[in-house]
């Protein structure tokens, strides 16, 4: 943008927002380029905005639009698939001052929130009035409410808790011309007409700004018991989870790591894992008879040719246990450290039907030995989704290529096993492009026609999920 537009853009915002609510220097420009995810191009601000209140949202997308300019709406930056990136001269509104709990409804099991609350704040919080906010992803200390819905964030409970999209009772959103529209209700039930809610979820900032969400609670979850079991093959593993699955088992886990994975966490010292095995199942319950269940799941593991079975019989084997899912990401770390030069690790996410989790885990290796690229992947076993990671030398321009290349393989594999391109991550940028792959032309046709209506201007988050 230029200086002509910028300076009465700049003064237009800071009209009617507190002082210290318009940032302009280069360091707070920078910092809110991007989100975390690698290989997809973000531009520069014009300038970063940090409302306060919903009204003070509608002023900056209103005086934006004025101008003409796009407004692309941020959290907290940890998202992994550019969905938070700045375009060129935009204004970024970043929710992260808007954090507070409005409501507590103990009596209707549901709370109020604003969109810049971290979810771990938003958990204990509930917590403390004897209630439970289920969803849990990855970056749950850091990532906020406001950016789990606009992503569709999942987590490591979704097998038996189901994923944000699943809590979100009803949203307060300003639109494109700043008008605030309410949806969704406080009831438990409720289909009074189009779910426009769900519309909303997922949507990643490029139909409205949230600025207000209201999302179911659950009573406290009972603590859980775990096992481990190891296998010589990845085929194996993917048996022993279609067998949980058939008998009816509903574990509150079910995690898988490759062998890859299960090495590295073997070498950081974990006493339950020998580094040798194709692949590892974490399973938890916590269901009322959790240790029965933990019995007959480990049991339909050893059916599966498990090399080895480790049953916790108390709490504090079971945090065991979980700790070797939970050393995956240091793992990693110390391999990226161990390697020379500009080391980064780069999280995918893609996800197929239970039935073809095997085959995609032998599809990874077989590309990681293509690209000769360290990849290792990690995932939600019990939902098939995965999490390939390849570590690599972004420095060195021919990995970067190989990286590139690996990405796309994995991605065109999880579409040639029926699957999606994203199971929690969302598409922002970096996806945008296998959108058009996954999805028929109508359908593709149909989700422009939505944005155009509600953003005919092309100002929210522009360039993001559709093309």
């Amino acid at each position: 943008m230029t200086v002509t537009v910028e300076n009465p853009l700049l003064t237009a915002l800071g009209e009617t927002l507190p002082p210290g609510s318009v940032l302009t220097g280069e360091a707070e420009l920078d910092l809110h380029t991007r989100d975390s995810a690698p290989f997809s191009e973000a531009g520069r601000p014009a300038a970063v905005v940090c409302p306060d209140t919903i009204e003070q949202v509608q002023h900056v997308v209103r005086t934006a639009r004025a101008y003409g300019v796009p407004v692309v709406p941020q959290g907290a930056r940890t998202g992994l698939a550019g969905a938070a990136n700045a375009v060129d001269g935009c204004v970024v509104l970043s929710m992260v001052r808007m954090n507070h709990v409005l409501e507590i409804d103990t009596a209707n099991r549901l709370v109020r929130c604003e969109p810049g609350v971290v979810t771990a704040d938003l958990a204990a919080a509930v917590a403390e009035r004897g209630l439970c906010y289920p969803p849990d992803p990855a970056s749950w200390e850091t990532c906020t409410i406001g950016g789990n819905i606009a992503t569709g964030a999942g987590g490591l409970c979704c097998v038996k808790y189901g994923v944000t999209a699943d809590y979100v009772l009803g949203l307060t959103v300003v639109l494109a011309d700043g008008e605030v529209l309410r949806v969704g209700r406080r009831t438990v039930k409720g289909v009074a007409g189009y779910d426009l809610t769900r519309l909303f979820v997922g949507s990643e900032g490029t139909l409205g700004i949230i600025v207000e969400a209201t999302l179911a609670l659950r009573p406290p979850q009972p603590p859980a018991l775990a096992l481990l079991a190891q296998f010589p093959s990845a085929s194996d593993a993917g048996e022993a989870v279609a067998a949980i699955i058939r008998e009816g088992h509903i574990p509150s886990a079910l995690e898988l790591m490759d062998r890859t994975t299960t090495e590295a966490v073997a070498a950081l010292g974990h006493p339950l894992l020998a580094g040798h095995a194709a692949a590892t199942l974490i399973v938890a319950s916590d269901a009322p008879d959790a240790a029965e269940q933990v019995r007959a799941m480990a049991a339909l593991c050893r059916s599966a040719k498990a090399l080895s079975v480790s049953a916790a019989a108390d709490e504090r084997e079971s945090k065991e246990v979980l700790e070797a899912r939970r050393m995956v990401l240091p793992a990693l770390g110390a391999r990226a450290a161990a390697l020379s030069g500009d080391v980064t690790a780069f999280i995918e996410d893609v996800a197929v039907p239970r039935a073809a989790l095997a085959t995609l885990i032998d599809r990874i290796e077989l590309i990681a030995d293509e690209y000769d690229l360290y990849i290792s992947t990690v995932g939600h076993a019990g939902d098939g989704n995965l999490h390939p990671t390849v570590i690599f030398d972004r420095s060195d321009p021919d990995a970067v290529r190989r990286a590139k290349e690996a990405y796309d393989a994995i991605m065109a594999a999880g579409l040639e096993l029926g699957g999606t391109i994203t199971g929690e991550h969302g598409v922002g940028v970096l996806k945008r492009d296998w959108l058009a792959r996954e999805l028929p032309p109508r359908n593709l046709r149909l989700q422009r026609d939505v944005k155009r209506l509600l953003d005919p201007e092309g100002l929210l988050n522009p360039g993001k999920v559709l093309a």
